[in-house]
């Protein structure tokens, strides 16, 4: 009842309605029916059934009923019809409905869509319009770059045309003035060395005579400065001056040299005998510790190396290792054929000689002495107590020590001076920068060089890289690619060697960078060292700055303005350099255009390599092949004498075949591996456990797992922990009970194995891989690093305690604290006054800003950090050397606040270094001008620059009367004035200061005493000695005439003399006396006479040179003119002018003839032979013969060359002489003009040293001093 859908008859019959009766579902009736339903049930039950009522009352109410029923059924029946009608029309509607929504949904998605395809579009057009802009700002960068390139370019080359014109112009005229006189015009090589420069060089002038009353007959001519030898061959023109840059160049390759003059350890090799072990024993015990301390003050190791005679024949191979690597060799007589006979390279060598009263030496033991003394080794005669030779030896070492290894010559030299380094610090001016850096990175390329012995193919490699480095600019960085220990340090040492060779003109600047965290691969020091490389180039220093940001800014700067004045190529490899921190960020300029004439050359490990540089040329580095492993397997087991059976080449070849397996380093350590096993191994044991590493990897774990001892494990966990490495003798303490004849077995059996090497002193790590299995094989967990870490703490603390700081406590004590996060003890540690100034004056500024940094300070927080102990530490100040010590921290700590850019606090402890120098030392001494020197810095950044001028110019007055006008601190002031006067638009003043100072270091920079110095030079000689051993010929005479003048050039006169002397006897055996040679050589060796005041010998050499080229030569030979020069020039220093004036005559006929009457050369031996005139009193002859040189002069070199101010000042003293007094005067008046025409503070007093043949003899005298033999 509850529904419409059925319906109960009065009759209890159910009716069914039209809506389920065909198809058997319960139809839903509309709500609008309720009512209705309502009503119909409701009719129904009008009344209650009445039992018992009549047959016409119950018919009439069914009748009334059907009636009712059937108008509601046709009702009902409508209702249905309409219903059905609205019905359908609604699910039209529905269905209607639901196609629109499908529509407006697709709509709505396809809207969607749109809308993300117009944001992406949005997107894309903003980042597009900001690479746009950014492409914009590159362009105008670069546009502007390549503005300033080609205005420099255009401006350079236009200078240079009309210079060319200009000198096409003066030659024309010059060359049309000789054809009309009718002389016959000679080349330059047809005449001698003396004269055919003489328009490029200045002569030194007079001492000033104040008055014409003072004027005195100093009557003079040129020939003083003119060079004495005869250099016929490559070292014609050549003079000393031109020798000093030759020289300083060739010290800026890194030539391959024995390690023991190249190493930063002294080692003193030593060999003792029953009878004079007591003498060494006090020694070792008593004065060991003393150099020690003095060679690590000066900032160098020192190891004693000595094999006691019970176990001397246990290290056969280590004795003779350490024999050819050590320094000095101190040895008793009987053991002196050993160390003097394997002594190959001149190493120095102290002989103790223990003689009794009475005794008398052997026949051999003489010999050995007269061989001894004729190598000028040191030898110690003693007959006293031990302990009396044991001092000797101790004083005679010491002193080799100081100034034949370390270059302190005639030094006295206190090892308690913590800052003894001052001196050197002169050489770089006021750039700061570690000797010890620029020495690792030398050994780094020799050994990467000598790497192995192997041939590996890359000689296609080689043959690229030419090829991708003569490709025309703009070239990008070109890219050497491989995996690890794939040979791209060999590859880029073994190019570099063979560029050498061929390039000459070619700047190479190269970088091998370490492992990380290590010194040689902090970004700053890398281009701080380039960048001073670059500068060392073209003889200047100042400028640089020291903030680390403008280092790496300005770089870019410094290479393309001084790539402009480079002749030729600056090539630039940096090796390994994904492991530099964060490269590709801080070294942008890789990516900007280079300048024309650079090129870069880079490796990177293929894995490593940043995303952006992998567009560069890429030169990749192949695995070897077959061929190859199997020639570096062979190499390896030959120098072993093994050799593999067929069946274990065959396993190794089918093993090498994947590129892991491949790599060299891999190769390489298999080899040695395989050949160097355990004892208990036999070889085919070792080859099987070495097949089952698949990588180089798992090949170093194995090593470090079957073949190390705990000993060996230990040390190598030093190594793995410090910063830069242990040195041996750091080792020998970390291990007392270890004996030097063990750990040079340890270091030989690493060294071999691929694991260590010794650079810079200092035990390192030979490759990463083997860094990196250090590490997981033995320092798993964190702490087991830091506890090694914690014990070379301790170390170094032990050393600062006792006030002992050098520069590996400097070097490590900082890190080794930061790297354990233990920011207080680090900062006790850098307050230790000494540790930073250690490192400061390094070079390590930016290190040590880091480290304040870390510990959470700014600069201000610094400089009072600083300032408060400092004066703690003056109130503990009372003798003069600390006070001195005092000077030098004030100094450092101006010059590190100046750094800084706090020159207003940097000026009290400036100022404070000042009072202290002046007070305790001198107001003269050379420590008060780098005192002012500093403050005139500090000046320059106010921009005050009267008040620094004036500070600059006191202490180069003081560094000239202290050191001469010829050291490297007047050459500094010279710099810094110059740099001054360029900031006052001075530039004329400013050049001439600079090609002073250029002159003085290019003098200063063969002469150092480095430990390396002139071993390049020696190794030349000794191939050109070699060449001679051979029969005689007049080849080889001339290549030892070649082999003196190069020790000539050296100062060495007593070489040069043995084989001037040898060229000589040849040249009369192979040629006969009277040929020309003969009298070459002969003019040499009467030369070298001359310079060692050997008159007598000189003038008869001269004497029968002279003879021979009269016979031999035409009568106007020019060479014939040079050696009546020569002897002319020494009857004059002799006295004996009447022998001199027809030579003289004689010359200046020749020369007429050579070279016509309007020469210069002419000139000159026209004032020569007037000067004879005037000391012989003949002055009417000689007043002609000045005013024709005077008038030749003036024509050729112009009105106002010095040559003219010379001839000048003679005629005036010649018209003083002669009593025309008005004349004197204005001659002499026109001489002084043109001598003031250049500043006195260029020419100072010193006479220039460069004259027409650019000889270096001093005009001072009547001779040139003796040089003393070396």
């Amino acid at each position: 009842m509850g529904t419409a859908s059925s319906l109960v008859s009065p009759g209890g019959e159910v009716i069914e309605d039209g809506y389920g009766g065909e198809g058997g579902e319960a139809c839903e009736i509309p709500v609008e029916v309720k009512p209705k339903a309502r009503l119909l049930r409701s009719s129904f039950r009008r009344g209650p059934r009445v039992i018992g009522a009549s047959f016409k009352s119950t018919g009439s109410v069914d009748l009334e009923y059907a009636a009712e029923y059937e108008r509601l059924r046709k009702e009902y029946e409508i209702f249905r019809v309409s219903k059905n009608n609205e019905i359908a029309s609604m699910q039209k509607k529905e269905a209607k409905l639901d196609e629109e929504n499908k529509r407006l949904r697709a709509e709505l998605q396809a809207l969607q869509k749109t809308y993300q395809k117009i944001l992406r579009e949005k997107e894309a057009a903003l980042e597009a319009k900001y690479q746009a802009m950014e492409r914009a700002a590159t362009f105008e960068h670069d546009r502007d770059k390549v503005k300033r390139q080609f205005k420099i370019f255009r401006e350079t080359k236009e200078k240079e045309i009309q210079d060319l014109l200009r000198a096409k112009r003066d030659l024309e005229a010059k060359l049309q003035q000789l054809q009309t006189q009718g002389v016959q015009v000679y080349s330059q090589n047809d005449s001698d060395s003396d004269d055919n420069q003489t328009t490029m060089t200045v002569l030194g002038s007079e001492p000033s005579m104040g008055s014409m009353m003072q004027l005195q007959q100093t009557f003079r001519g040129p020939e003083f400065a003119h060079s004495l030898i005869d250099v016929e061959g490559p070292f014609a023109n050549v003079s000393r001056d031109d020798w000093d840059a030759a020289v300083a160049s060739l010290l800026q390759v890194s030539p391959h040299v024995p390690q023991a003059l190249w190493s930063n350890t002294v080692r003193c090799y030593l060999i003792s005998t029953q009878d004079t072990k007591a003498e060494l024993d006090i020694f070792i015990k008593k004065h060991s510790s003393m150099l020690r301390q003095m060679c690590e003050c000066l900032g160098h190791f020192y190891l004693n190396v000595y094999f006691p005679e019970e176990i001397a024949a246990s290290y056969v191979m280590e004795r003779k290792q350490e024999i050819e690597r050590s320094s000095v060799c101190v040895s008793v007589i009987e053991d002196c054929e050993e160390a003097f006979v394997r002594n190959l390279d001149g190493h120095s060598l102290v002989l103790y000689l223990r003689t009794e009263e009475g005794s008398t030496l052997t026949g051999p033991i003489r010999q050995l002495l007269e061989r001894v003394n004729t190598a000028d080794k040191a030898v110690v005669d003693h007959s006293g107590f031990a302990e009396d030779g044991a001092n000797l030896i101790y004083a005679q070492l010491m002193n080799i020590i100081k100034q034949e290894l370390l270059g302190f010559e005639g030094a006295d030299v206190d090892s308690k001076d913590s800052v003894i380094d001052e001196g050197r610090e002169e050489d770089s001016g006021d750039v700061l920068w570690d000797l010890h850096d620029e020495q690792e990175q030398i050994e780094s390329y020799q050994q990467a060089y000598n790497s192995t012995t192997s041939q590996l193919g890359f000689q296609k490699y080689i043959d690229r890289l030419n090829d991708m480095i003569a490709a025309p600019p703009p070239t990008p960085p070109l890219l050497v690619s491989g995996g690890p220990g794939s040979g791209k340090s060999l590859l880029l040492s073994k190019w570099i060697e063979l560029q050498q060779k061929q390039s000459p003109n070619t700047l190479f600047l190269h970088h091998f960078v370490g492992r990380p965290l290590s010194t040689s691969s902090e970004l700053v020091l890398i281009i701080k060292r380039l960048t001073i490389k670059l500068l060392q180039h073209f003889w200047s220093i100042s400028g640089l700055t020291m903030d680390p940001s403008k280092i790496l800014e300005e770089f870019p700067r410094w290479l393309e303005r001084l790539s402009a004045r480079h002749q030729g190529n600056i090539i630039i490899i940096i090796d390994s350099i994904d492991q530099i921190h964060q490269a590709e960020r801080h070294m942008k300029w890789l990516i900007d255009p280079l300048p024309v004439n650079v090129r870069v050359v880079v490796s990177v490990n293929v894995e490593t390599c940043p995303q952006a540089w992998r567009l560069w040329p890429t030169l990749h580095l192949d695995p070897l092949s077959p061929r190859e492993v199997k020639s570096v397997v062979t190499a390896e087991c030959q120098g072993m004498d093994l050799k593999l059976t067929k069946d274990q080449e065959k396993k190794l070849e089918r093993h090498c075949r994947s590129a892991s397996t491949c790599n060299a380093l891999y190769v390489t350590l298999l080899a040695r591996m395989i050949t160097s096993g355990r004892s208990d191994w036999s070889l085919e044991k070792s080859l099987e456990q070495c097949l089952q590493c698949q990588d180089t990897m798992s090949l170093y774990r194995l090593v470090l797992k079957m073949m190390l001892n705990s000993l060996e494990t230990d040390m190598l966990c030093l190594v793995f922990a410090s910063h830069n490495g242990v040195s041996e003798s750091e080792i020998l303490d970390f291990f007392p009970e270890l004996e030097l004849p063990v750990l040079s077995f340890l270091l030989h059996h690493l060294n071999r194995l691929c694991i260590t090497t010794l650079r810079c002193g200092l035990i390192s790590f030979q490759h990463l891989q083997a860094c990196e299995a250090v590490r997981l094989e033995f320092l798993g967990e964190g702490s087991s690093s830091a506890s090694y870490r914690e014990k070379l703490i301790l170390y170094f603390n032990q050393q600062l305690s006792q006030d002992h700081v050098t520069w590996r406590v400097a070097d490590e004590l900082p890190w080794l604290l930061q790297q354990q996060e233990e920011r207080a003890k680090l900062q006790l540690c850098l307050l230790n006054l000494f540790v930073s100034q250690n490192l400061y004056k390094r070079g390590h500024f930016s290190e040590l800003l880091a480290y304040w940094q870390y510990v959470g300070k700014d600069k201000s927080s610094m400089a009072t950090e600083y300032f408060d102990s400092l004066k703690h530490y003056e109130k503990s100040c009372e003798s003069e050397e600390d006070m001195t010590k005092l000077a030098n921290l004030y100094e450092t700590l101006g010059r590190f606040l100046k750094d800084l850019g706090l020159p207003s606090q940097a000026v009290a402890p400036l100022q404070r270094s000042l009072e202290i120098r002046e007070t305790a030392l001198d107001p003269d001494h050379p420590s008060v001008a780098r005192s002012l020197h500093q403050l005139a810095g500090v000046y320059v950044q106010w921009k005050k620059y009267g008040n620094a001028e004036q500070l600059y110019k006191q202490a180069l007055e003081i560094s000239e009367n202290a050191y001469g006008a010829e050291h490297p601190s007047v050459a500094r002031e010279l710099e810094s004035l110059a740099v001054l006067y360029q900031k006052q638009n001075k530039y004329e003043q400013a050049e001439k200061l600079k090609k002073r100072s250029v002159k003085i270091r290019q003098k200063t920079a063969c002469q150092k005493g480095h430990m390396y110095g002139f071993t390049l030079l020696r190794r030349r000689a000794l191939q050109l000695e070699e060449l001679t051993l051979g029969k005689d010929s007049a080849d080889s005479a001339k290549t030892l005439n070649e082999l003196g003048v190069l020790y000539y050039l050296q100062n060495n006169l007593d070489a040069a003399k043995v084989f001037l002397a040898r060229s000589l006897e040849m040249r009369q055996r192979v040629l006969g006396p009277d040929h020309p040679d003969c009298a070459q050589s002969l003019n040499n060796l009467a030369a070298l006479h001359t310079e060692r005041r050997e008159y007598e010998t000189a003038e008869d050499m001269y004497e029968r040179a002279l003879e021979i080229r009269k016979k031999a030569l035409s009568p106007d030979h020019p060479s014939l003119a040079y050696t009546l020069k020569h002897l002319a020039m020494l009857y004059k220093r002799r006295g004996k002018l009447e022998k001199a004036v027809p030579l003289y005559e004689l010359s200046l006929e020749i020369r007429e003839k050579s070279f016509g009457p309007k020469h210069p050369s002419v000139a000159t031996a026209l004032v020569n032979l007037a000067v004879i005139y005037c000391q012989l009193k003949n002055h009417s002859d000689a007043l002609p013969l000045y005013e024709r040189a005077l008038k030749v002069y003036e024509d050729s070199l112009g009105r106002s060359h010095p040559r003219v101010g010379e001839t000048l000042k003679n005629l005036a003293v010649l018209s003083y002489e002669r009593g025309d007094f008005e004349r004197a005067a204005e001659l002499y008046k026109r001489a002084m003009e043109i001598k003031e025409a250049e500043p006195s503070l260029v020419c100072g007093n010193t006479p220039s040293r460069h004259s027409s043949s650019g000889d270096t003899f001093s005009l001072k005298g009547p001779a040139p001093p003796p040089h003393a033999p070396r």
